[in-house]
């Protein structure tokens, strides 16, 4: 029978901070009727108030905000990619520093803390909420976008490199244009996202279940800040960090849209355009609804366990009825070509390939920090037991393994379709719909396309749902157990912000704010690289 006490409790040893704050005391609980509200009152007043701010204002002047939003997305990625590729690096290192070092020994949750959840609960859990609609949308486009941009090697107009191709590219070596291609696409699908997810995700669980403070953004700066993350440091933290959430999402769910628009339209005729992808928006935001209200066991747990179950089967048929010995072989050698081109593609400084490295990579980094909060705090939540180094390896080696199996199995038949069997819709069709025309040409194509946008509505109901808990966490001050209609109110913003970007500039727009909103809270989580180093230092470690 499973005792009542406190789930953030620590078993064994631990170095807890002494601090006399309590959760929630800063909080506004507020009771209307059969409801009530349990609200970090500064916090949650500035970022909810902002954000419905910027969906009435991005509502009301759409003809105008487009521009807005494409200069604002070029500047940032022109400017700022040598700080993004940088900062992405820097993440890696300080990840497999810890692996390697004594601070590995330190088990999150005490010396003698179990794990809540078994090895493959907690992998699907982390994997659909961390990537889910961006391998849909992702898994051919981008390796059969890179393959044809390298096949044609590099173009210069006025002595500016006017290709996207990553790197020099590989002018008329099919061979190489694809090892190039698929190693361009697993950088930015590998290591380097899940060690920026991982650095986070251990900060919030190192601070909540060994140092005793609140699951929150602001608990990992306190050996830098004392008690000043309790006060104004600490609320800019948190609003900083529900808005990059926020924004972060809505650039996830309105790829997932389009995506689903695009399906729609190809194997029913329905229309496609931006009504039908908000109208798809908030169908599936009145899902996640009831998933929110359900819980994370009851919800989030068993739609990651039904999408798993999916996305493997939908992996291992394409395998199957695919170029089965190619996607095999292809695997590892896209591995090699990986390492191998890591250093390069890599480097933020003196590069040629600037259409590539702002255009792909910027954006990428910029994109999953702004999704670190959310898919950090979640790791965090279900995480308690494991020990640094056994966290990290799994973090970072277990889903990214997963990520190139995936890019190699969808991405690597995709080139085959087109530079062996000359089927060459599968890289002229739009970005949303690559994936279905890449499935076309294989058996039960009607089937899979079908089962391929549940996927994509599931992976979007998990990521509405996960984000809008960990949002709430954030907005409550750090308590897990706050009223369900705190829940229903950022799950509603989120499509309403999809929404507003999607009307107000589509996919320009929803990479901006994704842009804009990483980049501070970049800052920041370089700044918590050395709040975690300082935090695991003072922890006791297990043998």
């Amino acid at each position: 029978m499973q005792d009542e006490r406190d789930p953030m409790a620590p078993d064994g040893e631990v170095n807890p901070i002494d601090t006399d704050y309590q959760v929630g005391q800063d909080n506004v609980v507020i009771n209307l009727g059969p409801f009530g509200l349990d609200i970090h009152n500064r916090v949650f007043a500035i970022s909810g108030l902002g954000v419905i701010a910027f969906v009435v204002l991005t509502l009301a002047f759409q003809n105008h905000v487009e521009p807005l939003f494409s200069g604002l997305r070029g500047w940032l990625t022109a400017h700022l990619d040598w700080f993004f590729i940088s900062a992405g690096n820097i993440f890696v290192l300080l990840c497999l520093f810890l692996i390697a070092s004594p601070l590995g020994k330190v088990r999150l949750g005490g010396t003698e803390a179990k794990p809540d959840y078994s090895y493959l609960g907690w992998f699907s859990m982390l994997f659909a909420a961390g990537m889910g609609i961006g391998l849909m949308f992702y898994g051919v486009s981008e390796p059969i976008s890179h393959f044809t941009t390298a096949f044609g090697g590099t173009s210069v107009e006025n002595g500016v490199r006017t290709d996207w191709s990553p790197l020099g590219g590989a002018a008329g070596d099919a061979a190489e244009a694809q090892r190039l291609g698929m190693a361009a696409t697993i950088y930015h699908w590998a290591l380097h996202p899940w060690a920026i997810y991982s650095v986070l995700a251990l900060g919030l669980a190192l601070f909540a279940f060994n140092k005793g403070l609140p699951l929150t953004m602001r608990s990992v700066f306190y050996p830098l800040l004392g008690e000043r993350v309790w006060g104004w440091p600490g609320h800019v933290i948190d609003i900083l960090a529900i808005l990059a959430t926020l924004f972060g999402l809505a650039t996830s769910l309105g790829l997932g849209a389009s995506q689903a628009s695009a399906g729609l339209h190809y194997l029913f005729g329905l229309p496609e355009g931006v009504t039908t992808q908000v109208l798809l928006v908030i169908g599936i935001t009145a899902i996640a609804l009831v998933s929110v209200v359900a819980g994370l066991d009851a919800g989030v747990k068993r739609l990651s366990q039904i999408n798993m179950t999916l996305a493997t089967l939908l992996l291992l048929f394409v395998i199957i009825v695919g170029p089965t010995m190619l996607i095999l072989s292809g695997f590892f050698a896209n591995i090699v070509a990986y390492f191998q081109y890591l250093p390069a593609l890599a480097n933020p400084i003196g590069r040629e390939d600037a259409n590539f490295s702002q255009g792909w990579t910027a954006f990428y980094w910029a994109w999953w920090i702004s999704w670190s909060p959310f898919v950090g705090m979640f790791i965090a939540r279900v995480s308690r037991g494991r020990t640094v180094r056994e966290f990290l390896i799994s973090v970072l080696i277990i889903p990214s393994t997963a990520c190139i199996l995936w890019m190699s199995v969808f991405g690597g038949t995709a080139i085959h379709q087109y530079a062996q069997q000359g089927y060459e819709a599968v890289a002229s069709a739009g970005l949303p719909l690559q994936l279905f025309t890449m499935l076309d040409v294989l058996p039960l194509a009607q089937i899979t396309s079908f089962v391929a946008i549940i996927l994509v509505v599931v992976f979007f109901i998990t990521s509405s749902d996960s984000g809008s808990l960990v949002i709430d966490v954030i907005s409550a001050g750090g308590k897990i157990d706050a009223p369900t209609p705190q829940r229903v109110f950022w799950c509603t913003f989120e499509g309403l912000v999809a929404i507003a970007l999607l009307v107000g500039g589509g996919l320009v727009a929803l990479q901006a704010m994704a842009v804009s909103t990483g980049f501070p809270f970049t800052i920041l989580l370089l700044i918590a690289c050395v709040s975690l180093v300082k935090g695991l230092a003072s922890e006791p470690r297990g043998t």
